[in-house]
């Protein structure tokens, strides 16, 4: 897929995206966790102090992956591989709140006006794009 239709792949949401960190044993780490694209970054969130955000802090090294289709014809995916920051600060969560409530569509006025209580996001800058679809015909 081109860089376009990497974009509308992930902003068609068609599930949950993977992340996959490293956690301090050396083994992959792997969660479902929903997303939104906020230009070429990925944006993830949860609450500070999961194994997901100490991986991250440990070793920002992570990738993410999407999936959708039943059937082998219909299998289209994303496999990105970047670095991840955290972000827990006020203004910060504030940003991201807004930003994925507007990717959600909701109107300028009802959008957060304070950041979320114990929360924080996770920034994934893509390095490495792979991407498949097996619905193209040849």
């Amino acid at each position: 897929m081109t860089k376009e239709e990497v974009h509308a792949f992930l902003d068609s949401r068609p599930g949950w995206i993977v992340f996959t960190s490293i956690g301090a044993d050396g083994y992959p780490h792997a969660i479902p966790l929903g997303y939104f694209r906020l230009g070429d970054n990925v944006i993830v969130g949860g609450r500070p102090g999961t194994q997901k955000a100490l991986n991250v802090e440990r070793n920002p090294q992570v990738s993410l992956t999407l999936e959708s289709g039943r059937q082998w014809q219909e299998l289209k995916g994303v496999l990105i591989q970047g670095s991840a920051i955290v972000h827990t600060a006020a203004e910060d969560l504030l940003h991201f709140a807004r930003a994925g409530a507007k990717r959600r569509g909701v109107d300028d006025e009802d959008l957060p006006k304070s950041a979320p209580k114990e929360a924080m996001y996770i920034e994934i800058t893509p390095e490495k794009i792979i991407s498949w679809d097996y619905s193209r015909e040849e």
